[in-house]
């Protein structure tokens, strides 16, 4: 087991300006479970590529443990990596796609057959061991791949995207077995995925990037209370935040008729960049529904319920009276709002209801830079 530290990475392709991974700076801790979670192209998968040794690094350094294998081999990195697709030799069976990489260094059969043996116990795959892959199911053929690396008792475990060729169902039962198999192996682990909400229900901690640029670090629960930019409130989150641009005038952020009170020490601490205009954003859970005509209220028009059973949302978008002002976008899209409701007590299509914020729940951030106040 290993710790891994990314010092200033950077990794620039050939006949690119912008580096695709900018001065990455992270540290994963021996035994944790880091999930890297991003927009496509945004370089988590060249992240990895480059703790893996697939990827030149152009500048700073990478290490595992105390050892800077910045320019080591990938054979002679001690790590397994588990891709998106399987990967597996069609006319070997599970047993020997497991022990593969093990008979090639030359390991003794009695031990790769006692660790292969292992590994299938541990994934429930004891009774496929001499099946071919073409007789398995997606599912099964990802947890021999997972088998694969476990067999070889890496230091460290990176997963590029390993669910994406499954069924939203067995994605789910799947996603929860590498979890409590990580937990129980206790191999430093990177986890690379597109997907929020495989971050934030597997991830010990979760690094959320932009362009090539780390965004920010933390725990799930830290990146969905307290995101450090609209970017990350916008992304984390499923539904996602509702996130609009207002004019402050006499304490207050002003949406038509609504009016929000914003604390003076936000208001000191507004930059020129800001022109006196603030970023908010809110939670689908985080409103009260209200009658359309109560004050201070935001008037939403009812466009599609989405009923889940045990919640339901709203999606609904501004009425007329806003104008310029209706500049809110959530995962709906642009000028949409996103509302969880009773799902006892559903709105009908076309209905208009009124939202509040409750105190304390709304995100601050500069409306110039995006950031976090």
């Amino acid at each position: 087991m290993a710790s891994v530290t990314f010092d200033h990475a950077t990794r620039v392709y050939p006949g690119t300006e912008r580096p695709a991974v900018d001065a990455l700076n992270l540290h994963i801790e021996d035994g944790e479970f880091l999930v890297l979670v991003g927009p496509s192209g945004c370089g988590k998968s060249t992240s990895l590529r480059m703790l893996a040794g697939l990827e030149d690094v152009n500048a700073g350094s990478i290490r595992i443990g105390d050892r800077d294998v910045t320019d080591v081999q990938p054979k002679d990195r001690d790590i397994a990596m588990v891709f998106q697709n399987y990967a597996l030799y069609p006319h070997m069976s599970v047993a020997d796609n497991m022990g593969f990489a093990l008979k090639i260094a030359g390991t003794p059969k009695a031990e790769i057959r006692q660790r292969v043996e292992e590994a299938a116990q541990i994934l429930d795959l004891s009774q496929y061991l001499d099946r071919k892959p073409k007789a398995l199911s997606g599912g099964q053929r990802q947890r021999v791949a997972m088998g694969r690396a476990i067999v070889r008792q890496p230091q460290v475990f990176l997963m590029d995207e390993p669910l994406s060729n499954l069924d939203a169902k067995l994605r789910v039962q799947t996603r929860t077995q590498i979890a409590s198999l990580q937990r129980r192996l206790g191999v430093t682990t990177v986890y690379v995925t597109h997907d929020q909400t495989e971050a934030l229900t597997m991830g010990d901690r979760i690094a959320v990037l932009k362009d090539g640029l780390l965004q920010q670090v933390g725990t799930p629960r830290e990146m969905y209370d307290t995101p450090q930019n609209v970017f990350v409130a916008g992304f984390i989150g499923s539904p996602a935040m509702n996130i609009a641009t207002f004019p402050v005038m006499d304490g207050h952020a002003n949406l038509g008729r609504t009016r929000i009170p914003v604390e003076r020490s936000i208001i000191d601490a507004f930059t020129e960049e800001d022109r006196n205009h603030v970023t908010m954003g809110f939670r689908p859970e985080a409103v009260e529904v209200v009658p359309a005509n109560t004050p201070d209220a935001i008037p939403v028009i009812v466009n599609i319920v989405e009923e889940l059973g045990s919640d339901a949302f709203v999606y609904g978008s501004l009425t007329n009276e806003f104008g310029g002002a209706a500049n809110v976008h959530s995962g709906a899209g642009d000028a949409q709002l996103i509302v969880r409701v009773d799902p006892r007590k559903v709105p009908g299509k076309g209905e208009t209801i009124g939202i509040k914020i409750r105190a304390g729940e709304q995100h601050l951030f500069h409306a110039g830079s995006g950031e976090r106040f």
